[in-house]
């Protein structure tokens, strides 16, 4: 098996978890899903040589376990911190500063204390990695990102936008 055609399967598996990971309200559950998903996007993203996106992959793993515990801000700057270092350290042109707004938005939301918030820093996050992953020809990896996407939206709709829609004002009965 190509490094090309494993890097893409090793994608079709985080998908899944990434599929389950907004149907929960609870972000601990998120963020473990989130956890496994970013191992296995790391290392897709090792197998094709995109080193920028490798590492932030890895942190984001890491960044994900340590928001499971906490939603410290110390920590969530360090994590800024890290992800602007690798994104300077692996820079390779414009994709490593896609990658690394990306990982810059996931962190915010990683470490946002509640879940309506964390799911509306992953939209700008999703989209950063959207477009990476389009320029740096991952079709499975684009597929990964509109799939999150997607199941963001449909969670935020069925937690925040579903539930205020049906709370109609009630005429008064004469």
């Amino acid at each position: 098996m190509s490094p090309f055609v494993l890097s893409q399967v090793l994608v079709a598996i985080a998908i899944c978890t990434d599929l389950l990971s907004f149907q929960f309200k609870n972000r601990r559950q998120i963020l473990c899903c989130l956890i496994i998903s970013s191992i296995l996007i790391a290392v897709h993203f090792m197998l094709l040589a995109h080193w920028t996106a490798a590492g932030l992959g890895v942190l984001a793993g890491l960044r994900f376990f340590v928001g499971y515990w906490t939603t410290s801000k110390k920590m969530m700057g360090l994590f800024l911190t890290c992800s602007l270092g690798v994104g300077v350290f692996t820079y390779g042109g414009p994709l490593s500063l896609l990658c690394t707004c990306g990982a810059l938005c996931n962190t915010v939301g990683s470490f946002a204390g509640e879940d309506r918030r964390m799911r509306q820093w992953m939209f700008l996050g999703t989209g950063c990695w959207l477009s990476h992953n389009l320029l740096a020809g991952s079709p499975t990896a684009v597929l990964l990102e509109t799939i999150f996407l997607a199941s963001n939206l449909v969670g935020y709709y069925r937690y925040y936008l579903r539930p205020s829609l049906g709370t109609c004002p009630t005429s008064p009965v004469n």
